[in-house]
């Protein structure tokens, strides 16, 4: 007798719940309107935030950025300071005044690390860790610069491409081709010793050095938004845009572009950290940036010294380790917005 009254009570809970319902319509419907509504741009941001290495990336980045930017303007030294010590062991900077040629003047070199030099200083006798700031900017700089370029190049190149198809596609293509062909470091080599022939500025060598990596790199680009624009001018919403008369660039900047951006986001990512290793190899090998400007990669170019490799750490195991975190960041930064872009993840 006990369970048939307990079903009826259950049973007269949901009659009463359907019939609030049905009397109460726009009460319904109010707490349907303050549920939150998550568009795709706050969902993806949820799912970059739930991946606990992108955001160990991004906090790696903007170290990086505030140590080689900002780090610069409270420190006393310069790049280019050389250090001296009198004969009585005492250490000065370069001044004009000072006659070097005095006796007991000698350069302060491979200092081991102290107060006045946190890192040391180097084989020239500057101070390791200030030059370690300043290379950082350069090797940023660098990066982000040639990855603009590649982008500007490749999503225009690609664009085209995919949007035109038949011979500019074909005529686009093959020139892709080309370029995926071409070895990087030979074209460096050649590159260099011309620059070397001409006696082209040191500074100058840097903006050539930019160009010849952005150059060198749209080709994955290029052959990415070509891809994804094939896909996409065969839907509806591009049907309607046929329709309306709009001219063709505004079809491929306007409506194709922003389709591809999460993919381009994901390659520009990933690719800092890919062209930051390319600076840094070719300026290890001599053929990147130019002495006396610093950047990590010719800091690790000191480890060629024996005696400093064995002996002085200080000199070229910080730009290394510079160069690897940085590109970690890049990647955990790049693994995160790829798997937030993706529909399929589930966390």
């Amino acid at each position: 007798m006990n369970n048939n009254v307990t079903g009826l009570d259950i049973d007269s809970s949901n009659i009463n719940e359907s019939v609030d319902s049905v009397i109460n319509p726009d009460e319904k419907d109010s707490k349907q309107d303050n549920k939150k509504v998550i568009t795709p741009g706050q969902l993806v941001i949820k799912r970059f935030l739930r991946n606990k290495l992108a955001i160990v990336g991004i906090f790696i980045i903007l170290f990086m950025f505030m140590f080689s930017f900002a780090g610069p303007l409270f420190s006393s030294y310069g790049e280019y300071d050389i250090f001296f010590l009198d004969k009585n062991g005492v250490e000065f900077v370069n001044k004009e005044e000072i006659d070097f040629t005095q006796e007991g003047i000698a350069l302060n070199l491979r200092a081991n690390p102290s107060l006045n030099h946190f890192l040391g200083t180097d084989k020239d006798g500057r101070d390791v860790f200030t030059r370690l700031m300043y290379g950082g900017r350069i090797s940023l700089i660098i990066g982000f610069i040639a990855i603009f370029i590649q982008l500007l190049i490749g999503v225009s190149l690609g664009g085209a491409a995919g949007y035109y198809g038949k011979f500019i596609d074909n005529l686009i293509m093959r020139i892709v081709d080309i370029f995926n062909s071409i070895p990087s470091i030979p074209i460096m080599l050649i590159i260099s010793s011309a620059m070397l022939v001409l006696e082209i500025d040191q500074k100058n060598k840097i903006y050539i050095l930019m160009l010849v990596i952005a150059f060198l790199g749209w080709a994955g680009i290029a052959r990415l938004v070509r891809g994804q624009i094939l896909g996409l001018r065969e839907q509806e919403f591009m049907i309607a845009t046929e329709a309306t008369g709009i001219k063709t660039y505004k079809k491929i900047f306007k409506h194709l572009i922003p389709n591809v951006m999460p993919q381009l986001i994901v390659f520009a990512t990933l690719g800092l950290g890919s062209v930051i290793l390319l600076e840094s190899a070719l300026s290890f090998l001599g053929i990147g940036v130019p002495f006396p400007y610093a950047s990590w990669g010719n800091m690790v170019n000191a480890v060629n010294d024996p005696i400093i490799m064995n002996q002085h750490l200080n000199i070229w195991l910080p730009p290394g380790l510079c160069i690897l975190v940085t590109v970690m960041g890049f990647n955990f930064i790049g693994d995160g917005l790829r798997d937030a872009f993706d529909p399929k993840m589930k966390r």
